[in-house]
């Protein structure tokens, strides 16, 4: 399986700074997207933080591995290396005033032959789109979707709920964190969507669907959807990252092959 990579980001229209933070690794095929939280400029460093890192550490691990490593210990893998960021970020934020109370969301993908195991903390998310049709594959940490979940507020509820941005889990806040882990086979023809909750407060799923199943490529499908969240109003950063699974690499133009991009 080959895998291709588009990642895009925007300070959107209310905000002045830009607190998401997006990172991969084309050759360990290693994807990492955060949304941070927090006074001052704090969100900014933990989510810089976060991606930084785990990119790094995680990216090193699995080059010194091989390709014969086995699923579960890349899980063991992510795991350390999520833990380890988020002491980090905790320390940094309890030795700096100025950083007190940061963190961040997170989503972390490894693509590993056939297999994406993604592992998130909090409400940014990852879509699949399978055959046209999109479906969500993380379950956000979060208030609302602990109240969805017990059936005290229906999904078309939740469209319009003023607790939407409250999670239950982010990397940072406190010594530990429990980074949930699941494992996904993978199909020729798959994207996957990352993003933070500035896509998805923003744009509908069919909307987002459609803009992945009519644009032509990665590039225009990122500008595309970075772009309906602006206009319906962009009051969060948005980010977006999508990768793309298929037995060829993806088609580049003349000008990109002459450039050796």
């Amino acid at each position: 399986m080959i895998y291709s990579y588009c990642a895009k980001t925007d300070t959107g229209r209310a905000r002045n700074n830009n607190e998401d933070s997006v990172a991969y690794d084309e050759v360990t095929n290693t994807a990492v997207l955060a949304d941070g939280m927090g006074g001052y400029n704090a969100g900014e460093i933990a989510s810089g933080m976060a991606t930084a890192f785990i990119k790094s550490e995680l990216s090193r691990w699995l080059s010194e591995s091989g390709p014969g490593v086995k699923s579960k210990e890349v899980r063991r893998a992510m795991e350390i290396c999520v833990d380890n960021a988020n002491l980090s970020i905790y320390n940094a934020a309890n030795s700096n005033a100025q950083y007190s109370g940061m963190g961040t969301t997170l989503v972390v993908g490894v693509f590993h032959e056939n297999l994406l195991l993604l592992g998130h903390i909090g409400d940014s998310r990852c879509y699949r789109v399978r055959g046209g049709v999109l479906e969500q594959i993380t379950r956000d940490h979060s208030l609302l979707q602990e109240q969805i979940d017990a059936g005290l507020v229906t999904p078309e509820q939740a469209l319009t709920s003023n607790i939407k941005n409250l999670v239950t889990r982010a990397l940072g806040v406190e010594e530990t964190v429990s980074l949930e882990i699941n494992e996904y086979p993978v199909e020729t023809g798959d994207v996957y969507l990352m993003c933070s909750d500035g896509l998805s407060d923003m744009v509908n799923e069919s909307s987002i669907a459609r803009i992945i199943s009519g644009q032509p490529d990665l590039s225009s499908r990122a500008r595309a959807l970075v772009d309906a969240a602006n206009e319906a109003g962009g009051r969060d950063n948005i980010s977006v990252l999508l990768v793309e699974a298929g037995d060829t690499p993806e088609k580049k133009g003349l000008i990109a092959r002459l450039l050796g991009k």
